[in-house]
């Protein structure tokens, strides 16, 4: 992996970890904090190191997820 790719997903994971933090505190104020509990569960499952070697091997269709969205929107309108 190249330097410039190492940065871009070290950026990209600070990012996830300042949003989940803000989300886990906004969920504590709203009192839900068996919501925010499991938030925190995932979160350290998916910081966990040990798991990091496997990340790259986590596939999805594009296209079905996509699909998926449109179809959630469309069904909450």
């Amino acid at each position: 992996m190249n330097n410039e790719l190492t940065l871009q997903i070290s950026e990209q994971r600070d990012d996830i970890c300042g949003w989940m933090v803000e989300r886990f505190r906004n969920l504590l104020e709203e009192k839900r904090t068996e919501d925010a509990m499991a938030l925190g569960d995932e979160f350290f499952e998916w910081a966990d190191p040990e798991n990091y070697i496997h990340e790259s091997t986590h596939f999805y269709n594009e296209d079905a997820l996509r699909k998926l969205y449109v179809s959630l929107r469309e069904a909450d309108q």
